[in-house]
C-alpha cells in the first residue's frame, strides 16, 4: 500500500535526535497558534489559573519531503509523533501537569511541513488581582518558548494574524463563571545573564467574572440590612423596641458574614474592596446600636437622674433645635407651663388649709364670734381643732408628695426632650457617615475602573 511505502521511505533512515536541517546554520521557524476552549478554575488563594486550550504548531522538516508522483499523488501522511523530531516548546508558567489527552500523530505534507495539533489542560501561575471582586478582570499570560535552543536554532512566529487571534471565540465554552474578552499575542526576545537570546511568544488571556450571582447573594442582602438599620431610627426611643431591633440586625449581619465567608476569595496578597465594605457595614451597625443604647439610657428611668444642666438645655434645646429645624420645643414649653399651674393650685390649697376652724382669716373676728358661744361649744371647738390639725398635717404630706412627683415628672420631661433632640442629631450624623462612606466607595470604584 502507498501509505506504508511512503512511511517506510520517510522513516527508514530518519534521525530524530538532531534538528531536521541540512545546513546547521539554517534556523527552524516554528509557527504557533492558540485557541481558548474553556476556563476550568481560578484559584485566588494559590494564584493558579486552569484553562483548556487548543494548541497548534507547524514547522518545516527538510528530511520529510517526497515527490507525490512516486506515491500515487499522496500529499499528506500522518506519522507517529515519537518517530520524528519535535521542538521542545513549553509554557513558562506551568505549575502542574494537567490531564491532557495524548495525541499520538502529526500531519506531514510533501513539502516537509509538519503540523502538530493537540488539546492541552494548562495549570499556570497567574497574578490574580481580586481588589474589585466580583467585578474583576484578570489578565494571565501563557509564554511559549524553547528551553534549550536559542533564537539562531529555533525562532517562533504567529500562525495567524494577531487580530484573528484576539477576538477568536469560535471554540470557547462561555456558560461558566468566566467569560473570555480577548487574547493578545506578542513576540519578544530575552536573554539570561548576557548569554544567547531566546525567542518567546506570549499570549495574554483576558477574562472577566460574571458578577450577577455575587451581586444577588452578597451585595443586595447587605444593602437591605443597612437600609433596615436606617429605618429603625424611626422607632420611638423610649419604647425600648429599638434596642432589640438593632441587636437582631447586628446578629443577622454576623450570620450573613459567616455564610458568605466561603464565597469571598481568600488571598494573602490583598483584601477585596467588598471585604472592606462588609467590615465597615458591621462597624456602622455597632455604632448605630451604641447610639441607641445611649438614647434609651437618657429617656428611661429619668426619676433617678438630676435636673438637666443649663448648658445642656442651651446647646440641645435651644441651639440644636434651631440648627436641626426641630419643632418639638413647644411640647417642652407646654409641659413646663402645666407643671407651674399644678404648683400654683397646690399653693392655693395650702393657703386655704391654713384658715381657722371657723373659716375666718382675722383672729379678732374669730374671737368675737367665740365670745358668744357657750361653754359646751367651747369644748366641741377644742376637739374640732385637734381633728383639723391632723387633717392639716395629712394635707401637707399630700402636697409635698404631689410636689415631689411633679418634680420627677418635670425632670423626666426634660430628659425626654433632650433624648429626642440628641436622637435626631445623632441620626443625621449617622446618615452623613453612611453618605460619606458611599461616596468613598464610589470614588475608589471609579479610580479602579479608570486605571
Amino acid at each position: 500500500p502507498t501509505l506504508r511505502r511512503l512511511s517506510h521511505y520517510l522513516l527508514a533512515h530518519y534521525q530524530k535526535g538532531s534538528r531536521p536541517v541540512r545546513d546547521w546554520r539554517t534556523t527552524t521557524n516554528v509557527a504557533i497558534d492558540l485557541m481558548v476552549y474553556a476556563i476550568l478554575s481560578v484559584d485566588e488563594k494559590n494564584q493558579v489559573l486552569t484553562t483548556y486550550i487548543w494548541y497548534r504548531q507547524h514547522w518545516t522538516d527538510e528530511f520529510l519531503k517526497w515527490d507525490p508522483a512516486r506515491f500515487d499523488n499522496l500529499t499528506q501522511i500522518s506519522l507517529p509523533v515519537e518517530s520524528i523530531w519535535v521542538p521542545d516548546i513549553l509554557i513558562n508558567e506551568f505549575v502542574d501537569v494537567g490531564k491532557s489527552p495524548h495525541v499520538p500523530y502529526v500531519y506531514v505534507s510533501h513539502h516537509g511541513e509538519v503540523q502538530n495539533l493537540k488539546p492541552i489542560q494548562v495549570m499556570t501561575a497567574c497574578s490574580l488581582d481580586i481588589y474589585s471582586f466580583p467585578f474583576d478582570v484578570q489578565n494571565c499570560s501563557l509564554t511559549f518558548t524553547s528551553w534549550l535552543h536559542h533564537i539562531r536554532d529555533i525562532n517562533l512566529s504567529l500562525w495567524r494574524q494577531p487580530e484573528l487571534v484576539k477576538f477568536d471565540r469560535s471554540v470557547f465554552m462561555n456558560q461558566g463563571e468566566w467569560e473570555l474578552l480577548y487574547v493578545l499575542s506578542r513576540f519578544q526576545e530575552f536573554s539570561v545573564k548576557s548569554s544567547d537570546s531566546y525567542a518567546e511568544m506570549k499570549f495574554y488571556v483576558v477574562i472577566r467574572r460574571r458578577p450577577l450571582f455575587y451581586t444577588v447573594s452578597l451585595l443586595l442582602p447587605s444593602i437591605f440590612l443597612m437600609v433596615m438599620d436606617i429605618v429603625g431610627f424611626y422607632l420611638p426611643p423610649h419604647s425600648g423596641e429599638r434596642v432589640s431591633f438593632k441587636i437582631t440586625l447586628l446578629l443577622g449581619y454576623s450570620v450573613f458574614l459567616i455564610i458568605v465567608s466561603d464565597t469571598l476569595p481568600a488571598t494573602a496578597v490583598g483584601t477585596p474592596l467588598i471585604g472592606i465594605y462588609f467590615v465597615v457595614c458591621m462597624a456602622l451597625l455597632v455604632i448605630s446600636l451604641t447610639e441607641t443604647i445611649l438614647i434609651v439610657r437618657l429617656v428611661h428611668k429619668q426619676d433617678l437622674q438630676p435636673h438637666v444642666p443649663e448648658w445642656v438645655k442651651h446647646l440641645l434645646l435651644e441651639r440644636a433645635t434651631i440648627l436641626l429645624c426641630v419643632r418639638d420645643r413647644k411640647k417642652f414649653s407646654q409641659s413646663r407651663t402645666q407643671s407651674l399651674d399644678i404648683s400654683r393650685q397646690v399653693e392655693n390649697n395650702d393657703s386655704t388649709a391654713k384658715l381657722t376652724p371657723y373659716g375666718c382669716e382675722d383672729p379678732r373676728e374669730c374671737g368675737a364670734v367665740g365670745g358668744t358661744r357657750s361653754t359646751l361649744a367651747f369644748a366641741g371647738r377644742t376637739e374640732g381643732l385637734a381633728a383639723l390639725q391632723e387633717v392639716l398635717r395629712e394635707t401637707t404630706a399630700i402636697r409635698q408628695l404631689l410636689e415631689k412627683r411633679e418634680e420627677f415628672r418635670d425632670v423626666a420631661r426634660e430628659w425626654l426632650q433632650v433624648g429626642y433632640v440628641l436622637d435626631v442629631l445623632l441620626f443625621r450624623l449617622y446618615l452623613a457617615a453612611v453618605l460619606a462612606y458611599s461616596i468613598t466607595l464610589g470614588t475608589l470604584w471609579s479610580v479602579w475602573r479608570d486605571a
